[in-house]
């Protein structure tokens, strides 16, 4: 195995398994890397510093072409994210961009999705008490975003903020 014929890949898992997938594809000896950041949260009756991960349903892999399958293979592994028909690759200077960002103190780093969504895109709630629920873009747009949401023979549009969709990814 040639170090030089490694490339940095980013993969899509399901919605909160990122550090799941991260653990799983580093004990089949698959180099990875979820960036994580450690923030406060405030519970009712405590304080508590959690490590949360920087990009939601994302894990970065540093593999040679021939280990795709066994990426794709691994629990929680949904599909490698694509640019121009291809996995898209990332560049070694980004990677170390984003750990040197991570490494600097008392920073809190927001990751804003540039993703457009349009009429007729599928797409999951990511946040809210409509989480896990999934509908269809009725009106779309960058911040805000018109949701129809199918449930007891009923149809209810709400209006999310964009950053609460992903879209959902048709296999």
């Amino acid at each position: 195995m040639h170090e030089n014929t490694k490339k940095w890949y980013a993969i899509y898992t399901n919605p909160r398994w990122e550090k799941k997938v991260n653990t799983k594809l580093l004990n089949k000896g698959i180099e990875s890397w979820c960036p994580v950041q450690k923030l406060q949260r405030q519970w009712s009756d405590r304080k508590k510093i959690i490590e949360d991960p920087l990009f939601k349903s994302y894990v970065f892999v540093h593999i040679e072409d021939t280990e795709r399958t066994k990426v794709l293979m691994t629990e929680g592994v949904i599909q490698f994210i694509y640019y121009l028909k291809k996995p898209a690759v990332i560049r070694d200077e980004e990677i170390q961009l984003i750990r040197s960002y991570l490494l600097e103190k008392d920073v809190q780093i927001s990751v804003q999705n540039l993703r457009q969504f349009e009429e007729k895109d599928l797409v999951i709630i990511s946040k809210g008490v409509f989480m896990d629920n999934q509908g269809v873009v009725v009106k779309g747009g960058k911040r805000k975003v018109y949701v129809r949401l199918e449930s007891l023979d009923q149809l209810m549009v709400v209006e999310f903020p964009a950053t609460h969709l992903e879209h959902k990814l048709s296999l």
